[in-house]
């Protein structure tokens, strides 16, 4: 399931199928120029990283964005390039199956909950696959069954350590994959924490700064 699964820095992640998919491209160093669809949860700095996003696109990629970022993305993509989502839909592009989950804090300034930003649960070999984007512990997440999660424990801005445990055990992936740590908020050490914290069933399995 994780096979051709990259995770570079905070939440920038590659899945290599079918088709190349990247999600919040970040501090990119390679011009990799692959890139058939991108997928980007929100605007913040490390999340909505132009300068990733262009070494990784080529002439027909396609780009993912919720409606706020708009403006900013028909300035670098052709119209028919751009899929602008909202949160709570379910969507079909190039035979990629996907939903979008609202992605907010529960009490904290940084995502409100109605700037409509997402999260992606992704349909890809029968697995569903779940990049939480910039989230807390809310009853949106709560309502998702993956089989394959990537969870942000880093805190502050999104669910800390102990949180993203709690999150974790509650929606019982077969797979969780700790990310937005170590960069901007957490320490490194936090992943081998939140993996040491999960329920026996579940498989944690670190891959952050591996590509």
């Amino acid at each position: 399931m994780l096979d051709n699964v990259i995770v570079f820095r905070q939440s920038s992640i590659k899945i290599t199928r079918d088709k190349v998919l990247y999600f919040d491209p970040f501090k990119i160093e390679k011009e990799y120029k692959d890139a058939d669809i991108i997928f980007i949860t929100h605007d913040h700095f490390d999340h909505f990283d132009l300068e990733s996003i262009n070494k990784v696109k080529k002439d027909t990629t396609k780009i993912v964005v919720p409606y706020s970022l708009k403006d900013k993305v028909l300035n670098s993509f052709k119209s028919d390039n751009v899929l602008l989502v909202e949160p709570d839909k379910s969507y079909t592009l190039d035979n990629i199956k996907f939903d979008t989950v609202r992605a907010y804090n529960n009490n904290k300034k940084f995502h409100p909950k109605e700037n409509n930003w997402v999260g992606y649960l992704l349909y890809l070999d029968n697995y569903k696959y779940y990049v939480m984007g910039d989230t807390d512990d809310t009853v949106d997440a709560r309502s998702v069954a993956p089989d394959i999660l990537f969870v942000p424990i880093g805190g502050m801005y999104t669910m800390d350590v102990s949180e993203a445990i709690n999150y974790t055990n509650y929606v019982k992936p077969k797979i969780a994959v700790p990310i937005h740590y170590g960069e901007v908020v957490g320490s490194k050490e936090d992943g081998e924490e939140f993996i040491n914290g999960l329920d026996e069933t579940i498989k944690g399995v670190i891959l952050i700064n591996k590509g």
